[in-house]
């Protein structure tokens, strides 16, 4: 059977809130990203070596 409801029907759900826009960066933050980017990209080479030459060392230490 037909009901009638007189007008009243379900709404549309709202849209979905956007979201708010991120704040960006000042310029003295982005110095200093890249420049722990930069030291970060450093010691990723550096540290495997010195690591190598401490280990390196106890084994000279140790063997006598």
């Amino acid at each position: 059977m037909f009901l009638d409801l007189q007008g009243y029907y379900r709404r549309e759900p709202d849209p979905p809130p956007e979201n708010p826009p991120r704040p960006s960066l000042s310029a003295s933050q982005q110095k200093l990203l890249v420049w722990l980017i930069c030291f970060n990209l450093f010691f990723l080479l550096v540290a495997p070596i010195g690591g190598a030459t401490v280990v390196d060392a106890l084994l000279a230490l140790l063997s006598g």
